[in-house]
């Protein structure tokens, strides 16, 4: 007896001190949730972090895509999961959206905020304010005022696409018809690679989208930017003016991030944070961001838990601006 009672004392010690081995991070495959369609700046974004942490942790990091309800399917799936670190979360500005969208509603959250914890910020964009080129020579879209002088002409005749209602591209398209005393119709998709086909194919006119998402289609001459939603005008695009040198009070951003759900044991956090910081110096990721002309806007955790709880006041009080909109 007294031979375990020491035996039982010397684990206590060893755990109270920390010298018990904790598990080590990975032993097998990660999977990062997408919960947007392949194609969007999420999914720019999350492949070649997880080729880059997959170089670092030597395991397999694999890119599922759950879209649905503008990012709420796939987010609720990570918020739920076992939290062991095995499934990650790369979402974008609307995972603040959801819960406020559900307490506007009056309705059980499908999640929290408080379900997720950070790990990074990964980028930041200010989106474009689109249109399709085609309506832009029928219509003498050249100007953002023309676009605004014609949708006051025709009243909820004008078509804007979103990757779905209060999501990241639903939002700055409502706050710049709310300071332009605009009407228009919505015409929610799934994320933004749909939003741009919907655009690219004339079921919508307009959307604000991610310049990684635009930028082809501009060069293309299929899209025409009319302003962006940043502080300052985007290096990518240095002739297209912000909403603010227009005299519209709106500003935006578009930002990724990579989330765990809470309860992660804290080295395994550590783990990951350590290895994001890393992968984002990676040359192959910074390379695939420059080619998609995403530039990473980098914060860790605790940085970035700082900024988030500011942008979520920020979203919050859109959505109780715009109000309750039919959600399709």
């Amino acid at each position: 007896m007294r031979r375990v009672a020491v035996i039982i004392v010397a684990v206590v010690v060893a755990v109270a001190s920390g010298t018990v081995a904790q598990e080590a991070y990975p032993t097998r495959p990660v999977t990062i949730v997408n919960p947007f369609p392949p194609g969007g700046i999420a999914d720019l974004t999350a492949r070649p972090l997880a080729a880059a942490l997959e170089r670092l942790l030597k395991q397999p990091f694999v890119v599922s895509n759950k879209p649905g309800a503008a990012g709420a399917v796939g987010a609720q799936s990570v918020a739920v999961a076992k939290p062991d670190g095995y499934t990650l979360l790369v979402a974008l500005v609307s995972i603040s959206s959801t819960p406020e969208v559900d307490k506007l509603f009056g309705r059980p959250a499908i999640y929290t905020r408080d379900q997720f914890v950070g790990i990074a910020r990964l980028n930041a964009d200010p989106p474009l304010l689109v249109v399709n080129e085609e309506y832009a020579r029928k219509y003498g879209w050249t100007t953002l005022k023309e676009l605004v002088d014609d949708a006051r002409k025709r009243p909820g005749e004008i078509t804007y696409a979103s990757s779905g209602p209060y999501g990241a591209s639903h939002l700055p398209i409502e706050m710049l018809l709310a300071v332009a005393g605009l009407k228009m119709r919505h015409l929610p998709t799934t994320g933004g690679a749909p939003a741009t086909t919907a655009v690219l194919g004339g079921h919508a006119q307009l959307w604000a989208s991610p310049p990684a998402l635009a930028l082809s289609h501009i060069q293309a001459g299929k899209m025409r930017p009319l302003a962006s939603y940043g502080a300052t005008r985007l290096a990518a695009f240095p002739d297209v003016p912000t909403l603010k040198e227009l005299g519209y009070e709106v500003e935006y951003y578009v930002w990724t991030a990579l989330f765990a759900p809470r309860g992660v044991p804290a080295h395994v956090v550590q783990t990951l944070r350590d290895t994001t910081r890393k992968a984002m110096q990676d040359p192959e990721l910074r390379a695939s961001m420059e080619k998609a002309k995403t530039p990473i806007a980098y914060q860790d955790a605790d940085e970035f838990k700082k900024f988030w709880d500011e942008d979520a006041q920020r979203i919050a009080a859109v959505i109780q601006k715009i109000g309750k909109v039919a959600e399709k």
